[in-house]
């Protein structure tokens, strides 16, 4: 029972360490770990059973590394602004952003539409890799300004805004530059992740299509 018991802190420990690995953010488990009554806190454990402890601890950190994702990937903290480009557990490039606000507009004249500014959180990967791209302004940009909203393609098309560099990753979010450099470590946009110039630049270079990007 005690050997048992070892073991499955030993594998909530790996499995722990593993989402930090990915940017997780969620340290619940931890938390509650850390509060369990000291009774349950300093037992011990036979000499014989030591070797067979060590041997499932060697075979769950095994299984854990294999979870890792293969090659560099992109984690992004949008409480506290950063991007990193990670390749296993190494730290490639570690850039300040500005992630979502949160703020929610509703479109006026009493109709039902309403958009939430926030970063999506989750798993993702890099679904396209845009040089020179040109933002295509959706309807709430225009509400936002109290513009007419355009029927033509031609008038909702911004050049410059997204920088030199867009990384899609689905439903219209992109890791894109900024005009606004001076907001960034701040939450301030719509729902994409703004990136300086160099920094940008590094983690175009840096991740291949495909690649996953975990944002929590």
């Amino acid at each position: 029972m005690m050997v048992k018991r070892l073991l499955i802190a030993a594998a909530a420990l790996i499995y722990l360490g593993f989402l930090s690995v990915v940017g997780a953010a969620y340290f619940i488990g931890l938390k509650q770990a850390s509060s369990r009554p000291a009774k349950d806190q300093g037992q011990a454990i036979a000499d014989k059973d030591l070797p067979k402890v060590e041997r499932n601890v060697q075979q769950l950190e095994k299984r854990m590394s294999g979870l890792l994702p293969k090659g560099q990937y992109i984690v992004i903290d949008t409480a506290e602004n950063r991007l990193y480009v990670k390749n296993g557990n190494q730290v490639v490039r570690t850039a300040v952003v500005s992630c979502g606000s949160g703020v929610v507009l509703e479109e006026p004249g009493g109709k039902k539409r309403s958009w939430v500014f926030d970063t999506p959180r989750g798993e993702f990967s890099v679904k396209s890799k845009i040089t020179n791209p040109y933002w295509v302004k959706p309807d709430w940009a225009f509400i936002e300004e109290g513009e007419a909203i355009p029927k033509g393609l031609e008038d909702r098309i911004e050049s410059g805004t997204l920088g030199d560099y867009a990384l899609g990753f689905g439903e219209g979010y992109f890791i894109h530059g900024t005009l606004y450099t001076r907001l960034l470590g701040r939450n301030v946009t719509h729902g994409c992740v703004r990136v300086g110039d160099e920094d940008l630049k590094a983690v175009f270079k840096a991740v291949p299509l495909g690649a996953k990007i975990y944002i929590y």
